[in-house]
């Protein structure tokens, strides 16, 4: 079966002075799936982003976007994605209700079609009770759900998410969650830029990690997940025992532990398949390290994108035990 893509770059480039923000990218997305685009600071997200939405155009390499060309065919990549940026970009002085109509109208809804569209988005995303508040006396999640409303007046054949829930609470979160799988199970491709690996982890169907400009590691997030192995992790019972339990987990997984003072934690990706809870339960007792628990389990998304990345902060995610000792 040949697959269709809705977005396919190829070697594309940019260059900002002495900054190589782009050195080579691809991509390639297929029609009716989600793509988490992830990657460090400045590794060339934002730029991407900008290319394939037309808002800059590559130094080299191609790019296509629902079939067109994005530097030859600008204007019917515009009309065929969706763009919902890290700011909302509705008019604080007008309501939420008027905001969409307007967005509406600019769309080319007229009349009774507009207003019925607006309000069963504004429903959607319980935003009713506001609608006909001004924009600017929205919390900061309400503002969000009214741009991504706003984003989902027409349904595009390419929706571009950039940090879709950076500031909401659980509950909007999910809200926006479920809209766009509701919109990948409707046939729309959704390129998603998060900071938020859990969402990645939630929605896409498959990652790119871009680094550096490229896209440096790719596949379904347990793909990536497999690729680095287990994560070993253990709980101390008093800080001075840290070192030593560090030295073990190095020795048992040829790679150098990470520790949390607070936790009181050690943490090193297990790459030995072989490796078991009741051999490192064992190493660290043999040693007189006083042990609260331990645990072995697949690493999350945070603890493949350090491993993959190189760049670490100095500190796991809580433990996500399967066995305990």
């Amino acid at each position: 079966m040949t697959t269709t893509y809705a977005v396919l770059s190829e070697s594309l480039t940019k260059r900002y002075g002495d900054v190589h923000a782009l050195r080579g990218l691809d991509l390639a997305v297929a029609e009716g799936s989600v793509c988490g685009v992830l990657g460090p600071n400045g590794a060339g997200k934002t730029t991407a982003v900008r290319i394939l939405t037309t808002l800059t155009a590559p130094d080299g390499g191609s790019a296509r976007v629902a079939g067109h060309d994005v530097v030859r065919e600008a204007g019917a990549v515009r009309a065929a994605i969706g763009v919902t940026g890290q700011s909302a970009s509705v008019d604080d002085e007008i309501s939420g209700r008027q905001n969409l109509r307007l967005f509406g109208r600019l769309l080319g809804f007229r009349g009774e079609a507009v207003r019925r569209h607006a309000d069963a988005l504004l429903e959607r995303f319980e935003l009713t009770e506001a609608a006909d508040r001004p924009a600017r006396t929205y919390s900061g999640g309400m503002r969000r759900r009214l741009d991504l409303a706003a984003g989902l007046l027409t349904r595009p054949q390419v929706l571009f998410l950039d940090e879709p829930s950076t500031g909401l609470d659980p509950h909007s979160r999910n809200q926006i969650w479920a809209a766009v799988r509701e919109l990948a199970d409707l046939g729309t491709t959704v390129l998603l830029t998060t900071q938020y690996l859990e969402e990645a982890d939630q929605l896409a169907d498959d990652i790119v990690l871009i680094d550096r400009g490229r896209a440096a590691h790719r596949g379904s997030p347990a793909e990536l997940k497999a690729r680095i192995g287990s994560y070993a992790e253990v709980v101390v019972g008093h800080e001075s025992a840290l070192v030593p339990a560090a030295g073990i987990l190095d020795r048992l997984t040829g790679v150098e532990p990470v520790l949390d003072h607070a936790r009181r934690t050690v943490g090193a990706v297990a790459t030995d398949t072989t490796l078991t809870l009741p051999r490192i339960v064992r190493e660290l007792d043999a040693a007189g390290v006083p042990l609260i628990d331990a645990s072995l389990r697949p690493p999350t998304l945070d603890e493949v994108f350090l491993r993959l990345t190189d760049r670490g902060d100095g500190r796991t995610s809580p433990p996500v035990k399967e066995t305990t000792a």
